[in-house]
C-alpha cells in the first residue's frame, strides 16, 4: 500500500502542494510546493475565473500531477477557496480542472476554511489557555478564528482577501494617503462581526497564518540577523517590527518593496493592503503580542484527511 496522500490548496493566489507521508500513527511532510497563480486576477470582484487565470490553474496543476504520479500516489485532496466558491463559472472551470488535469477539485465553504485554518495553526503553535485571534490573509477572503488551544469560540470568513483590495483601492505606487483612508472605510463596514466578537472574547494576540505574515517574519528576522530554519513552525515577528515594516511599505513603490530583503515576488504587489488590514485591526482593538504560524490551511485539510487515511 502506498503511505502517502496529497493535499492541493487552490487558493485565489497561490496553488500549494503538500505531500504527506504516514510514519506509525503520524503524519510527516515529505514535500511542499507553492505556485503563484493568481486564478482571481482580473475578475475576482466580478466573481468570475478568467480564461487565463484557469489556463494557469491547468498548467500548475499538471505540475503537481507529474510530482504526485511520479511517487504513485492515489490519495489526493484537492480544494478550492475563495475565488472557485463564489465564481459564477465555478461549474465550468472544475469540469475543465478535471478534464485536462485529471484532478476532482472539491470547494469548501468559508467556515470549513477556518476550520481548517485553525487546526492547522494549532498543530504548529502552542495557543494556550489564553484567547488568541487567528487571521489567515488569503487574495479571496480573510478567515478570522478566536481560539485557545483546546477550542474555537467564533469564527468567520470574510470576502476581503487582498486580491479583492488590491483590485479595488490599491491604484497608486506607492498606495496613496486617501487610498489607505478609503480602505478604512471598507474595513469599517465590513468587520462590524469581528470587532463585536473581539469585545466579547477579548483576545490578546494576534497570530498570523502563513502567506502575508511569513514574508512579515522573514523581513523582520533578517532586518535582526535572526536566523530561521525552513522547517521552523513558528517564527518571528514583533508588534515594533510589523509598524517600521508597515511604514516602509506604504512609502515604497514596487521596485522598491521588491528590493527589501526577505520580499518575494509573490507577495510584493498584494502585501500593502494586507498590512493595511493588519494596521486597522490593530488600531481598533488592544493586542499585546503578535505570532506567526507556518502552518495553515493546507496543514489544517492533512489533519483532517488524514483521519480517514487507511
Amino acid at each position: 500500500m502506498n503511505n502517502r496522500l496529497a493535499i492541493i490548496d487552490l487558493g485565489t493566489n497561490t496553488f500549494h502542494l503538500l505531500i504527506a507521508e504516514k510514519l506509525g500513527d503520524s503524519f510527516h511532510i515529505a514535500h511542499r510546493d507553492r505556485q503563484a497563480v493568481k486564478i482571481g486576477k482580473g475578475g475576482i470582484n466580478n466573481n468570475i475565473i478568467p480564461s487565463d487565470g484557469l489556463d494557469r490553474a491547468i498548467k500548475t496543476l499538471n505540475f503537481f500531477k507529474k510530482k504526485i504520479d511520479s511517487l504513485q500516489i492515489t490519495k489526493v485532496f484537492a480544494f478550492g477557496t475563495s475565488a472557485l466558491r463564489n465564481a459564477t463559472n465555478k461549474e465550468e472551470v472544475l469540469e475543465k480542472l478535471k478534464v485536462e488535469t485529471g484532478i476532482a477539485v472539491t470547494l469548501i465553504s468559508g467556515d470549513q476554511e477556518a476550520e481548517f485554518i485553525y487546526h492547522g495553526v494549532c498543530s504548529a503553535v502552542n495557543l494556550g489557555n489564553t484567547k488568541s485571534l487567528i487571521i489567515d490573509i488569503g487574495g479571496g477572503s480573510v478567515e478570522f478564528i478566536i481560539g485557545d488551544a483546546k477550542q474555537i469560540f467564533w469564527k468567520k470568513s470574510i470576502e476581503i482577501g487582498a486580491q479583492r483590495l488590491l483590485e479595488l483601492f490599491h491604484k497608486s505606487d506607492p498606495i496613496a494617503p486617501a487610498e489607505i483612508s478609503k480602505l478604512n472605510e471598507h474595513f469599517q463596514k465590513t468587520l462590524s462581526p469581528l470587532f463585536e466578537a473581539l469585545t466579547i472574547y477579548k483576545p490578546e494576540t494576534m497570530v498570523g497564518s502563513s502567506g502575508t505574515f511569513d514574508t512579515l517574519s522573514d523581513i523582520y528576522c533578517l532586518q535582526h540577523s535572526i536566523f530561521k530554519n525552513d522547517d521552523d513552525r513558528e517564527t518571528p515577528l514583533s508588534l515594533e517590527g510589523f509598524e517600521k515594516i508597515f511604514s516602509e511599505l506604504i512609502q515604497k513603490n514596487r521596485i522598491e518593496r521588491l528590493a527589501i530583503p526577505g520580499m518575494i515576488e509573490m507577495r510584493v504587489d498584494m502585501i500593502v493592503v494586507a498590512c493595511c488590514l493588519i494596521r486597522y485591526i490593530l488600531d481598533h482593538h488592544p493586542l499585546t503580542n503578535i505570532r506567526v504560524s507556518s502552518y495553515s490551511l493546507k496543514e489544517g485539510a492533512l489533519a483532517h484527511v488524514s483521519k480517514s487515511f487507511s
